[in-house]
């Protein structure tokens, strides 16, 4: 966990909507981009609203900078006009009937600053996010890369001590995505206070987010590094969204038995204990006979239940012990003859598998 000092935000606090409570530790640093990851209902959008002001905590407390923003026990509540919070929504909200700077200049106006200096950080931001040229046109003679633009502007004119950004990049088509992700990593870059990044796209965290934070029912169940999370995801649901297997086991010495049957030989690093053990859909080889097994590769037979094919590639669902997913090329589906019910021999090298022991105390499924 970051160190939480008075520096950037500070969220220590439940929120409780209905039967659904989110409860959560966790801090922004000044200067950084946290992306927020989890599936639908996990509560990542129950955050956002709690920290811009939107959605009151239950109990605990937040704070920006060191200033109480929300204090359940203490009664202290700043209301979200108050915030200095910049937020981008999915869908952008920009007002329909005003142009891109009258858009633009809303942000400060709504901060308190006059009606000059307003349009004067509003040109300033027009012209730092390249939309001057557009200043008079009307947000539905807009492209989505550019709303997407005049969007950041606005929250960023009124001069935010924190950025809130929900899916930023959600409503861009594919083409558009690449290069407006480009232009939303160097702006970030800077900003000086802390980000908060909401996206299901795991190559969008991996690229704009300096630390990672998976949400699961409401609780946090893995942060770290980009690096770290993709490298060694601690639930299914993580390893689902990086492209990797899976597996839950114990280890003793240079043996892992899988909760979920089976077993893996692994490089005898001393380990003991419940484990993870992950890897990659492309180390998984694919024969039509059992190939030779040494002490250094796991070999185990298998049932190809589902092809998919994934633009140069081609993902295999294999029912074993353990399961798996296996990427593959097409002249190898064609080669070796598969299809749904064709029996197969599945083969890893011990040195390919990430193994490693689980932190969060997570339960694992596999």
């Amino acid at each position: 966990m970051t160190d939480k000092g008075s520096d950037g935000l500070v969220v220590d606090a439940e929120v409780r909507r209905g039967d659904f409570t989110l409860a959560v530790d966790l801090a922004a640093p000044s200067g950084q981009v946290v992306g927020l990851l989890g599936p639908n209902g996990a509560g990542k959008s129950t955050l956002l609203s709690a920290v811009a002001g939107l959605t009151p905590v239950s109990s605990g407390r937040i704070t920006l900078e060191g200033e109480v923003m929300d204090d359940a026990d203490a009664g202290t509540f700043v209301e979200a006009s108050e915030r200095p919070v910049g937020f981008v929504f999915q869908s952008y909200r920009l007002f329909p009937y005003l142009t891109v700077a009258e858009n633009v200049a809303f942000s400060p106006r709504a901060r308190g600053m006059g009606k000059r200096a307003a349009r004067a950080a509003a040109g300033y931001w027009l012209d730092r996010l390249g939309l001057a040229s557009l200043a008079d046109r009307k947000p539905g003679q807009l492209s989505g890369g550019q709303a997407q633009r005049a969007a950041l502007a606005r929250a960023l004119a009124g001069q935010p001590a924190l950025l809130l950004l929900d899916e930023p990049l959600s409503a861009l088509d594919a083409g558009t995505r690449v290069d407006v992700q480009a232009e939303l990593k160097r702006h970030l870059a800077d900003f000086t206070g802390p980000c908060l990044l909401v996206t299901h796209d795991p190559l969008e965290a991996l690229v704009l987010a300096d630390q990672l934070i998976v949400l699961e029912s409401g609780r946090i169940v893995q942060e770290g590094s980009p690096a770290q999370v993709a490298r060694q995801p601690a639930t299914d649901y993580v390893a689902k969204l990086v492209g990797l297997n899976l597996y839950h086991g114990r280890a003793d010495g240079s043996q892992v038995t899988l909760t979920a049957g089976g077993s893996f030989v692994i490089p005898d690093q001393g380990q003991h204990g419940e484990v993870l053990a992950a890897v990659r859909p492309s180390a998984i080889v694919v024969s039509t006979r059992r190939p030779d097994s040494g002490s250094a590769r796991n070999t185990w037979p298998a049932k190809v239940t589902g092809l998919t094919l994934l633009a140069d590639r081609v993902r295999l669902d294999l029912d074993g012990q353990p399961p798996a997913l296996v990427d593959v090329t097409p002249a190898a589906v064609a080669e070796l003859s598969l299809s749904a019910g064709s029996q197969v021999w599945l083969s890893v090298k011990a040195t390919e598998l990430e193994v490693y022991t689980r932190t969060d105390g997570i339960d694992g499924q596999g």
